[in-house]
């Protein structure tokens, strides 16, 4: 089968395309034929080596296909069914086998695409809206990249749970997309101070929690946005890892609360992966959520994509098709 393979970290160019042995399910793991896979950040550090694994590195942390053949302990699916997954690497390929208790079915109404581009995303904003920081009507929250993929669902779960939403975005088009997600305001960081307006636009008052998947260019603003014994949820790093510093600032600041949260971390169970999936994925087959697949690439164009995702050009999902 062909895959995507990283034998040394480094750029886009670092992926190869490589045929390999079509792996075998143990008795627990299910085969499954890739439909699309997502492509994340998530991703790109791995390629870098930013995060730490296994050379040949298989990339690939989402995916939706059809269930091959299953190993003879597996009870939950079986070949034919249309299955999804999320914080499971191997996914740029024609094939993966995967545990089979990370898998989860796909509603009728919802295509692989839509299914592959909900997990990793989806999930995350569901953990961040409903569990780092369970919003309410009343409150107020910042969201960063609110255009993009993530960005764009953390919008719409926001205004699921009642609350406001002031978004970032770098362009006029963006600004678009994020209000048309349900953003209340939308801030052109690149033309304005996000900062100074989200003090305008809340009286001077802060917001009490910022989603930040950006990192080393918002984090120092997004503290003074929040406010006292506000949250900070620092999910990513898409502008590079945040300096150390001292944590006697969260005090100066109003005793904020800061997180670097990780999916893996809140789908430590069956149930809670059932929760979040399930939540998504019957929110995208009611019309609740929407998604936006901006860019989909072959197997063989998997450095373009990774470049495309790296330029902050793109809004919306990109999938690789297998």
């Amino acid at each position: 089968m062909k895959a995507i393979r990283v034998k040394q970290p480094g750029g886009p160019e670092a992926m190869e395309l490589m045929e390999v042995p079509q792996p075998k399910p143990g008795p627990k793991e299910a085969l499954v034929r890739v439909a699309a896979a997502g492509v994340n950040f998530i991703d790109i550090y791995f390629r870098l080596g930013r995060y730490k694994a296994d050379l040949p590195i298989a990339l690939g942390n989402e995916g939706a296909g059809t269930v091959d053949a299953v190993g003879a302990e597996v009870t939950g699916v079986a070949a034919g069914d249309r299955v999804a997954w999320a914080m499971f690497r191997g996914s740029y390929a024609e094939y993966v086998v995967i545990p089979s208790a990370q898998l989860v079915k796909i509603p009728a109404h919802v295509d692989f695409q839509t299914a592959a581009a909900a997990m990793l995303q989806g999930t995350t904003a569901h953990y961040l809206t409903h569990s780092t920081y369970p919003l309410k009507a009343g409150n107020t929250c910042l969201v960063h990249a609110a255009a993009g993929g993530a960005g764009g669902l953390i919008v719409q779960m926001a205004k699921l749970r009642g609350a406001r939403v002031l978004g970032t975005v770098s362009t006029q088009e963006k600004a678009r997309i994020a209000r048309e997600a349900g953003a209340d305001e939308t801030i052109l960081y690149t033309e304005q101070d996000f900062e100074t307006e989200v003090k305008r636009l809340t009286d001077g008052r802060g917001v009490e929690v910022v989603y930040d998947s950006v990192g080393q260019t918002t984090f120092d603003k997004s503290l003074n946005c929040l406010k006292p014994r506000g949250l900070m949820a620092l999910f990513g790093q898409s502008a590079g890892p945040v300096p150390p510093f001292d944590p006697n600032i969260l005090n100066g600041k109003g005793s904020l609360f800061l997180t670097r949260p990780s999916l893996a971390h809140y789908l430590l169970t069956r149930e809670e992966l059932e929760w979040r999936a399930g939540d998504v994925l019957r929110w995208i087959e009611t019309g609740q959520l929407k998604l936006r697949i901006d860019r989909t690439y072959s197997l063989a164009k998997a450095a373009d994509a990774h470049r495309d995702l790296e330029s902050r050009r793109t809004a919306g999902k990109l999938l690789l098709l297998p």
